[in-house]
């Protein structure tokens, strides 16, 4: 939806889950409607900061602000309990809400059709660690908020000797649909019959969980993901994943706005710089074991 192995204590096994508008009827919806989640939200903060820094017709629901999120890649979006939306990104969300003196509701939208959903206007802002890249920047406007890396895992033991992206040529990967680390997977294929080898056999899946299943279920030699969510999944799989190889593709990653809705974008920027400020921001991705991942002050 970015970089060292130290950093790799961090995001994924949470359910052994920029495409086209004909995907969005996979996995995202109006609220209430199929692939609508309200979670239980923040209500809004006493003494936070009144609405008026959202101008009218700012939200699709006055009151309400919608995030679009693939909630299948924990730790940034999961379930608990397999109903209750939680996650870095939840709670960064939420407390963003707050700061804007609305409520938030987590529409749950499968990755591949997350940006054609928000220009549907099935959402106001998506905020499922969406890396920031130019191809993406030129459709929607972004607030930047954390950092993140790409991965390759692999069962233990790493029984095909994968060396890193580089070291794939010839096997089957998993990954899910729509994301950077497909991307990639799909770049280094075209690498690899260049050089005479065999290409990758890139594996799609709508969901970033369903994608794993594939290595769990020994159907894949390796799993793409994010370097956050792989250091999730080892940590919570009992020895079952490891890392191959180095990450790889640190970029940062955003919170998406249309173009159009600049108001918001502004809004949502302020509120998430007075998180930094008053330190919320750091208390969450401490929280989540991501401080690696923070955004520095520069």
């Amino acid at each position: 939806m970015k970089p060292q192995l130290s950093r790799v204590t961090r995001r994924a096994l949470a359910g052994l889950a920029m495409g086209t508008a004909g995907l969005l009827a996979v996995g995202c919806g109006s609220s209430g409607g199929p692939g609508a989640s309200a979670g239980s939200g923040s209500s809004p903060a006493k003494g936070a900061p009144a609405a008026a820094t959202l101008p009218a017709g700012a939200l699709g629901q006055p009151g309400t602000i919608r995030f679009c999120s693939d909630i299948s890649s924990p730790p940034l979006e999961f379930y608990a309990n397999g109903q209750e939306p939680t996650g870095s990104d939840i709670d960064l969300g939420n407390a963003i809400a707050a700061r804007l003196g609305v409520k938030a509701q987590w529409v749950n939208t499968a990755f591949a059709g997350i940006i054609p959903a928000l220009q549907a206007r099935h959402c106001d802002a998506i905020l499922s660690q969406l890396l920031d890249k130019p191809a993406r920047r030129a459709i929607v406007d972004f607030v930047d908020y954390m950092n993140s890396s790409e991965a390759i895992m692999v069962r233990k033991g790493n029984p095909d000797h994968v060396t890193g992206l580089s070291g794939l040529c010839g096997l089957s990967v998993a990954a899910e649909t729509g994301t950077t680390v497909a991307d990639f997977l799909t770049t280094q294929s075209k690498a690899c019959t260049a050089s005479g080898k065999k290409p990758i056999t890139v594996q799609t899946f709508l969901r970033d969980s369903d994608a794993l299943s594939q290595l769990s279920l020994g159907h894949v030699a390796a799993y793409g993901t994010t370097v956050e969510s792989g250091g999730y999944d080892i940590t919570k799989s009992g020895g079952m994943f490891e890392l191959a190889g180095p990450a790889f593709g640190q970029i940062a990653t955003g919170i998406a706005t249309a173009k159009k809705d600049s108001a918001l974008h502004d809004a949502i920027a302020t509120a998430f710089a007075a998180l930094r400020a008053d330190g919320t921001y750091k208390q969450v991705m401490t929280k989540w074991g991501l401080g690696p991942d923070e955004l520095k002050q520069g």
